[in-house]
């Protein structure tokens, strides 16, 4: 998961303080390294580690020139997790392209082996995007001869490529000096993307970005999802062509709905905050069925199953309570790149308000449960604030799978709920009681939302994967690349 947003403007603006504000609004999505490439008559660069405000100084925005730009907010899977890993990367030659993804390749090391270790040629990274460059690239300077401009048939002729090369999940988008703006979608669509324009007194702004609160807070209107297999070019004129150019049924990921994504985006034309709601009513209902204990209060795991949480406790006739204060200067636990510094921020990242907890039956509601040292630490921490009893709705089903889409899940054997029933997991957690939201009442809580997407991505709930090219030895392959990650990471922020 990362975030990025890619910017044409009209001539004679400069984009990147557009980008800038739109990084801020997905930093949620990668808190790891940020980086920003404009253009003028040369490419302008920053990337640094660590959050978008700190990574960019007064200077760098000043230094950041040109109507045409991408950045991106990185969080690392493929990759060691240095600077030579952060993206937008760039190419001058054979011809000039700048780009940011989000997503995984699955079948990156045979690119690499294919495409570099085999040919002599020597990559500046280890992270996928940079094989996916090179891809297209080679394809669209195959049929650009030197001193032409690439049309916009050569753009999707170059797309046509990486669908044939690349397997995985990603949206991409890139940025082709003197040519425009160009965006597309994975086949499957698994990853979300989405596009807007607005009218200035400069002139008309496109822009294409992972979430849509991107362009909604920078007053874009008329955003629109890009679809499955799907390539978008804004060309030097302003003209906007779209074409599908891969046909696979849509199959977007579940995880964007119950973790990922702000609540105020929409993806696929589904309400993020909506999708919630509806996710913590089918959890009162199920709760119901399964003649749960009744709790005294619901109190949400802040901040992503907040919306859940007050569904949940409507539902049920309880009392919704804000029982834990989250210090928002630290980061995601989830998205943080080592098991280390998940646990330590865990304390420092939350807070209980006892008088909430005190001799009552407490149900915290949670979005998903990965490896359950997050959630047993709360537990505990529930019952050091006076809790009588303490009880888990998780706003999803059991995470028993890898994934290799671009989510921080390794391996198997990370799971707490590999090979275990509900209240199984409740006693390695220290839990009273655990309910999970069962799969189907989950899909169907989403599709509510957009009837016309029948099947999401479940594949970390069910171990069946859409692309249809994941075997053990691809999972083990990408649990080795991330554990590699996990520990130079770990080396390089000691």
């Amino acid at each position: 998961m990362c975030g990025f947003i890619g910017v044409s403007g009209p001539a004679g603006v400069d984009v990147a303080p557009e980008i800038y504000e739109g990084l801020l609004s997905i930093q949620h999505r990668g808190q790891d390294a940020a980086g920003i490439t404009t253009f003028t008559d040369t490419f302008h660069v920053k990337k640094g580690g660590g959050l978008v405000r700190d990574v960019f100084t007064a200077t760098d925005m000043e230094r950041l020139r040109g109507n045409l730009g991408v950045g991106h907010v990185r969080y690392p899977t493929v990759g060691g997790g240095s600077i030579e890993d952060a993206q937008p990367f760039h190419v001058n030659f054979p011809v000039g392209v700048a780009m940011a993804h989000n997503g995984n390749v699955t079948n990156f090391k045979e690119l690499r082996e294919c495409h570099a270790t085999n040919t002599g040629t020597r990559l500046n990274s280890s992270c996928d995007l940079e094989v996916l460059l090179y891809v297209f690239v080679s394809a669209l300077s195959a049929r650009v001869k030197p001193g032409q401009t690439a049309t916009v048939e050569d753009v999707f002729a170059a797309v046509r490529a990486v669908y044939e090369e690349v397997r995985g999940a990603y949206s991409v988008v890139a940025v082709l000096p003197d040519v425009g703006l160009l965006a597309f979608r994975d086949p499957f669509g698994i990853k979300p993307i989405v596009f807007g324009q607005k009218q200035t007194d400069e002139g008309t702004w496109h822009a294409v970005a992972s979430e849509s609160v991107v362009l909604d807070v920078a007053g874009y209107r008329g955003v629109q999802d890009l679809k499955n297999g799907e390539a978008l070019f804004v060309d030097a004129e302003g003209e906007v062509h779209r074409e599908v150019l891969a046909h696979q049924p849509h199959r977007p990921c579940i995880f964007e709905l119950v973790y990922f994504a702000r609540p105020d985006s929409m993806l696929d034309q589904m309400s993020v905050y909506k999708t919630r709601n509806r996710f913590g009513e089918a959890l009162a209902q199920q709760w119901r069925a399964a003649d749960a204990p009744v709790p005294d209060v619901v109190i949400p795991i802040p901040d992503s199953s907040r919306d859940a949480a007050m569904a949940m406790a409507a539902g049920l006739g309880v009392p919704y309570r804000e029982g834990l204060v989250k210090n928002r200067y630290i980061g995601r636990t989830f998205i943080m790149p080592s098991q280390t510094s998940r646990q330590s921020s865990v304390r420092r990242k939350l807070n209980t308000i006892p008088l909430e907890f005190r001799d009552k039956n407490v149900c915290l509601v949670d979005d998903s449960i990965v490896r359950g040292n997050t959630a047993r630490r709360i537990v505990r921490m529930a019952r050091e604030a006076g809790a009588k009893k303490v009880y888990l709705a998780i706003t999803s089903p059991a995470l028993i799978s890898p994934c290799p889409y671009g989510i921080d899940m390794a391996t198997k054997t990370e799971f707490i709920a590999s090979g275990l029933e509900a209240s199984e997991v409740a006693a390695k957690l220290e839990a009273d009681y655990l309910l999970y939201l069962d799969r189907e009442a989950m899909n169907e809580a989403a599709r509510a939302g957009n009837p016309q997407v029948k099947r999401f991505c479940n594949a970390c709930f069910t171990g069946e994967y859409p692309t249809g090219d994941i075997t053990p030895e691809v999972l083990e392959t990408i649990g080795s690349e991330r554990d590699s990650s996990r520990q130079k990471h770990f080396t390089f922020t000691a």
